[in-house]
């Protein structure tokens, strides 16, 4: 009888072994989920105190059966977007998807202008010589008469 309940009582915890599977789908959210104390790691890379709970906390989801999009919600809304390495194209991440490609364009912005100035000073300084080019000439030939 002992061995009947120990088996109905050891059943919801065999139902849901730890599998390759899950192991698999723990190390791809610890690797997609950033340290908040580090913030340059990962939370598998990562040492912090706060990157092992969050790996336990991970843990403990997978083994409670949540997908990996309800674990990544659970996190953005405890943690904000900033948790994920990929956060989500919306109107508060805009800029940080958006920032590098501004910076590129204004760096060629810059870049245009420069030229252009560089060709307006050229052009001003040969207009510059060739007037004092005839004002010498203008010079010598005043001397010469």
């Amino acid at each position: 009888m002992r061995r009947i309940a120990l088996v109905f009582f050891m059943l919801p915890l065999l139902a849901h072994a730890w599998t390759d599977q899950d192991e698999n789908r723990w190390r791809a959210l610890n690797d997609e989920l950033r340290c908040l104390v580090c913030q340059n790691q990962s939370i598998a890379e990562s040492a912090a105190p706060l990157a092992e709970d969050l790996r336990a906390q991970t843990r403990q989801m997978i083994e409670a059966g949540k997908s990996d999009k309800d674990i990544r919600q659970y996190m953005t809304a405890r943690y904000g977007d900033f948790v994920l390495y990929r956060p989500p194209f919306k109107p508060t991440t805009w800029l940080l998807w958006l920032g590098p490609l501004l910076m590129l364009l204004v760096g060629a912005a810059m870049v245009l202008r420069m030229r252009r100035t560089a060709a307006l000073m050229q052009s001003a300084a040969e207009g510059e010589r060739e007037q004092t080019h005839a004002d010498v000439e203008r010079l010598l030939k005043d001397i010469d008469q």
